[in-house]
């Protein structure tokens, strides 16, 4: 039986344990979704933090092209500014999502990790 890949996802995404990440593409200026594992944001409430595994990474240069996305975790949807880490916020993710996913070091961290700080929407001013 063959196990489709996009329903996978959906499902990781539904539970609340991965985020989906909506970005435009850095070449094609086409929104490209991502899949990944995540970590809540101690010190930015509502915010979370995600890193790539090497510098490579579309989905990361995606968001260092232009950091306007749109965010999905469970039944939390919103839209967002992805904002680099610094160095000691960078390690500080970097542990937080080894321990919550049990991922190994060798890979995660080698790229851009970033912080997804929800946006308030803006109400225009009434005429």
């Amino acid at each position: 039986m063959a196990v489709d890949p996009g329903a996978m996802e959906d499902d990781l995404v539904d539970s609340g344990r991965f985020v989906r990440i909506e970005a435009l593409g850095e070449r094609s200026g086409l929104a490209r979704t991502v899949t990944l594992g995540y970590v809540d944001d101690d010190e930015v409430p509502g915010a979370l933090l995600v890193a790539a595994g090497s510098d490579d990474a579309a989905w990361g240069r995606n968001l260092l092209a232009d950091p306007v996305c749109r965010v999905r975790t469970g039944d939390r949807s919103f839209d967002a500014v992805a904002e680099p880490l610094t160095p000691a916020e960078h390690a500080r993710a970097i542990r937080g999502l080894i321990l919550r996913y049990g991922t190994p070091a060798e890979g995660l961290g080698r790229g851009p990790s970033f912080r997804l700080r929800p946006v308030e929407a803006v109400e225009p001013p009434p005429p």
